[in-house]
């Protein structure tokens, strides 16, 4: 017979109930094979592997191995109910010897063995039930009768007495059999609905564990690339600034001896200018014209060829500013590895109420209907889709607003409806926008009619849209001085992404303000 202790050697220390499917680890601990599989995926991450028991590590994930020992001790002790011995009731009347009781009796009050139940009295009176230690707790507390009947209205078991004279009376009241049938049919649907929701709940952990895995995997991935990056920038400045530092020093000593040598024949040159300056002086001291006159004229210089020393090579300097743009630009590059060459409208989009320049850029809001013919992929009033659709890469985009007017730009789904509000941009699930306010100078996103007011006050009407298809965001950025970061959307795309313009019609009586947007890149 399993006792008590041998229960709770039974039982799974990690979910604290009997083995389920028991599986055994090195050091020897027992755990069921779902909760220990549950722990060891936790354990991935580090690579450490330790029992939840003793902490034993190991350097692999360990291999598990069944217990069917302890399998077979489970089913044969706890999936039988226990037995009277092992609920420790025994006949009232053997006082001899303990003896296991059959049954107790509730008249009574006592319990009996096989033996005393065949000789008991038979009497209707006498009822017999399964062995118990409490059997007072089994008749009414008022009338000392057994409690046969349950209150519906109260909740509360009665004897007949308190549902003919009693409190009850009158009361809703059915036979204990079935209201315990009727509560555990409610248990049951209240048990299969945890259930569920404990098995939503495991998937939702799973589901969690896996993304928060993939989302340092991606984190991983991209803090190498930076780093990668940023070193071959570090790298190529270093060999540029050697570069042009050696060039320099290399202009500068030729510029030197060059200088040098120069300075050598100036110096010459000037000492034979004193030369003949003092003798010059000689001659125009004396008195005797003759002698004056016999003397070689030499008033005539014949300078030694010195050419200026040129200044150092700048074409240099501008050759390593150029170099260092293609440097920047190798960076954006490698941010943004697709960023489209153009981005046109597309007209067959185009609300009736929105104007769409020769070039394709540009969408105005007027008051004058366009007569375009009606279609199916034709949106209602003042919104335009883009002719290309991106799904995959990354992608980026500039547009310029007025300033006195309400816009918004965005992306869309090419399944987004084309009436009624949900068509706009921002107001349903197949959409996202920035929206330019016209009365307080500010921004705000919106996605499935969702809004989320930004607190900043614009600076500039020129943003741009960037788009990592792969990764699932959607950036808006303020193209000030510096560049400010808006809001990114995440989202798991589904369908190709077009980009998106909204523009209101002016306000009656000011149809000379203009209300536009305008694709820059």
């Amino acid at each position: 017979m399993a006792s008590a202790a041998v229960r709770d050697e039974l039982l799974c220390s990690i979910c604290l109930s009997t083995y389920t499917d028991p599986v055994m680890l090195r050091c020897g601990h027992n755990f069921c094979r779902v909760c220990i599989h549950r722990v060891l995926d936790t354990q991935d991450e580090a690579g450490v592997y330790s029992c939840p028991e003793c902490r034993q590590r190991s350097q692999g994930r360990p291999a598990l191995m069944r217990n069917l020992a302890l399998r077979n001790i489970i089913e044969s002790f706890l999936i039988t109910p226990p037995t009277q011995t092992e609920a420790g009731i025994f006949c009232t009347h053997c006082v001899d010897s303990p003896v296991p009781a059959a049954k107790s009796c509730l008249h009574c009050e006592a319990s009996l063995c096989e033996k005393h139940v065949r000789v008991h009295s038979k009497s209707a009176e006498h009822v017999l039930c399964e062995p118990s230690a409490n059997l007072g707790s089994r008749k009414c507390s008022v009338h000392q009768k057994i409690l046969e009947y349950y209150c519906t209205e109260d909740a509360a078991c009665i004897c007949v007495s308190c549902s003919l004279a009693g409190e009850h009376r009158g009361h809703r009241v059915e036979m204990l059999d079935e209201a315990s049938e009727k509560k555990k049919e409610r248990l049951r649907n209240v048990l299969q609905q945890l259930i569920t929701r404990r098995e939503e709940t495991e998937e939702r952990v799973r589901s969690l564990e896996e993304r928060r895995r993939k989302d340092h995997d991606k984190a991983t991935t991209e803090a190498e690339r930076v780093t990668a990056l940023c070193r071959d920038i570090r790298r190529l400045l270093d060999d540029l600034e050697k570069r042009v530092l050696s060039e320099i020093s290399r202009q500068e000593k030729e510029e030197s001896l060059l200088s040098s040598t120069l300075i050598q024949k100036l110096e010459i040159q000037k000492v034979e200018l004193s030369r003949k300056m003092r003798h010059m002086e000689e001659l125009c001291n004396m008195t005797d014209p003759l002698t004056v006159l016999q003397e070689p004229d030499t008033g005539e210089l014949c300078d030694p060829e010195v050419h200026d020393v040129d200044d150092l090579n700048v074409a240099v300097i501008s050759g390593t500013l150029y170099t260092l743009c293609n440097i920047i630009r190798g960076i954006r590059r490698g941010i943004y590895v697709e960023g489209p060459v153009d981005i046109l409208l597309d007209v067959s989009t185009a609300g009736n109420y929105i104007h769409i320049s020769d070039d394709l850029k540009a969408a105005t809001g007027t008051q004058e209907n366009q007569n375009r013919p009606e279609t199916a992929e034709r949106f209602q009033d003042y919104q335009v889709m883009s002719r290309r659709g991106f799904s995959s890469g990354r992608h980026y985009w500039d547009v310029e607003g007025s300033i006195s007017e309400e816009w918004r730009v965005g992306m869309c789904y090419p399944s987004i409806d084309r009436r009624g509000q949900q068509s706009s941009i921002g107001e349903n699930n197949k959409s996202w926008c920035l929206r330019k306010y016209w009365f307080n100078n500010q921004y705000s996103v919106i996605h499935d009619s969702k809004e989320i007011r930004l607190t900043d006050n614009i600076i500039n009407n020129r943003v741009r849209i960037c788009l990592d298809y792969e990764a699932g965001r959607l950036t808006f950025y303020e193209l000030c001085d510096p560049i400010r970061h808006l809001h990114t959307f995440t989202a798991s795309f589904t369908e190709p992404l077009h980009a998106v313009l909204w523009v209101d019609e002016p306000f009656l009586g000011l149809n000379d303000i203009t209300n536009s947007l305008r694709i820059c890149s």
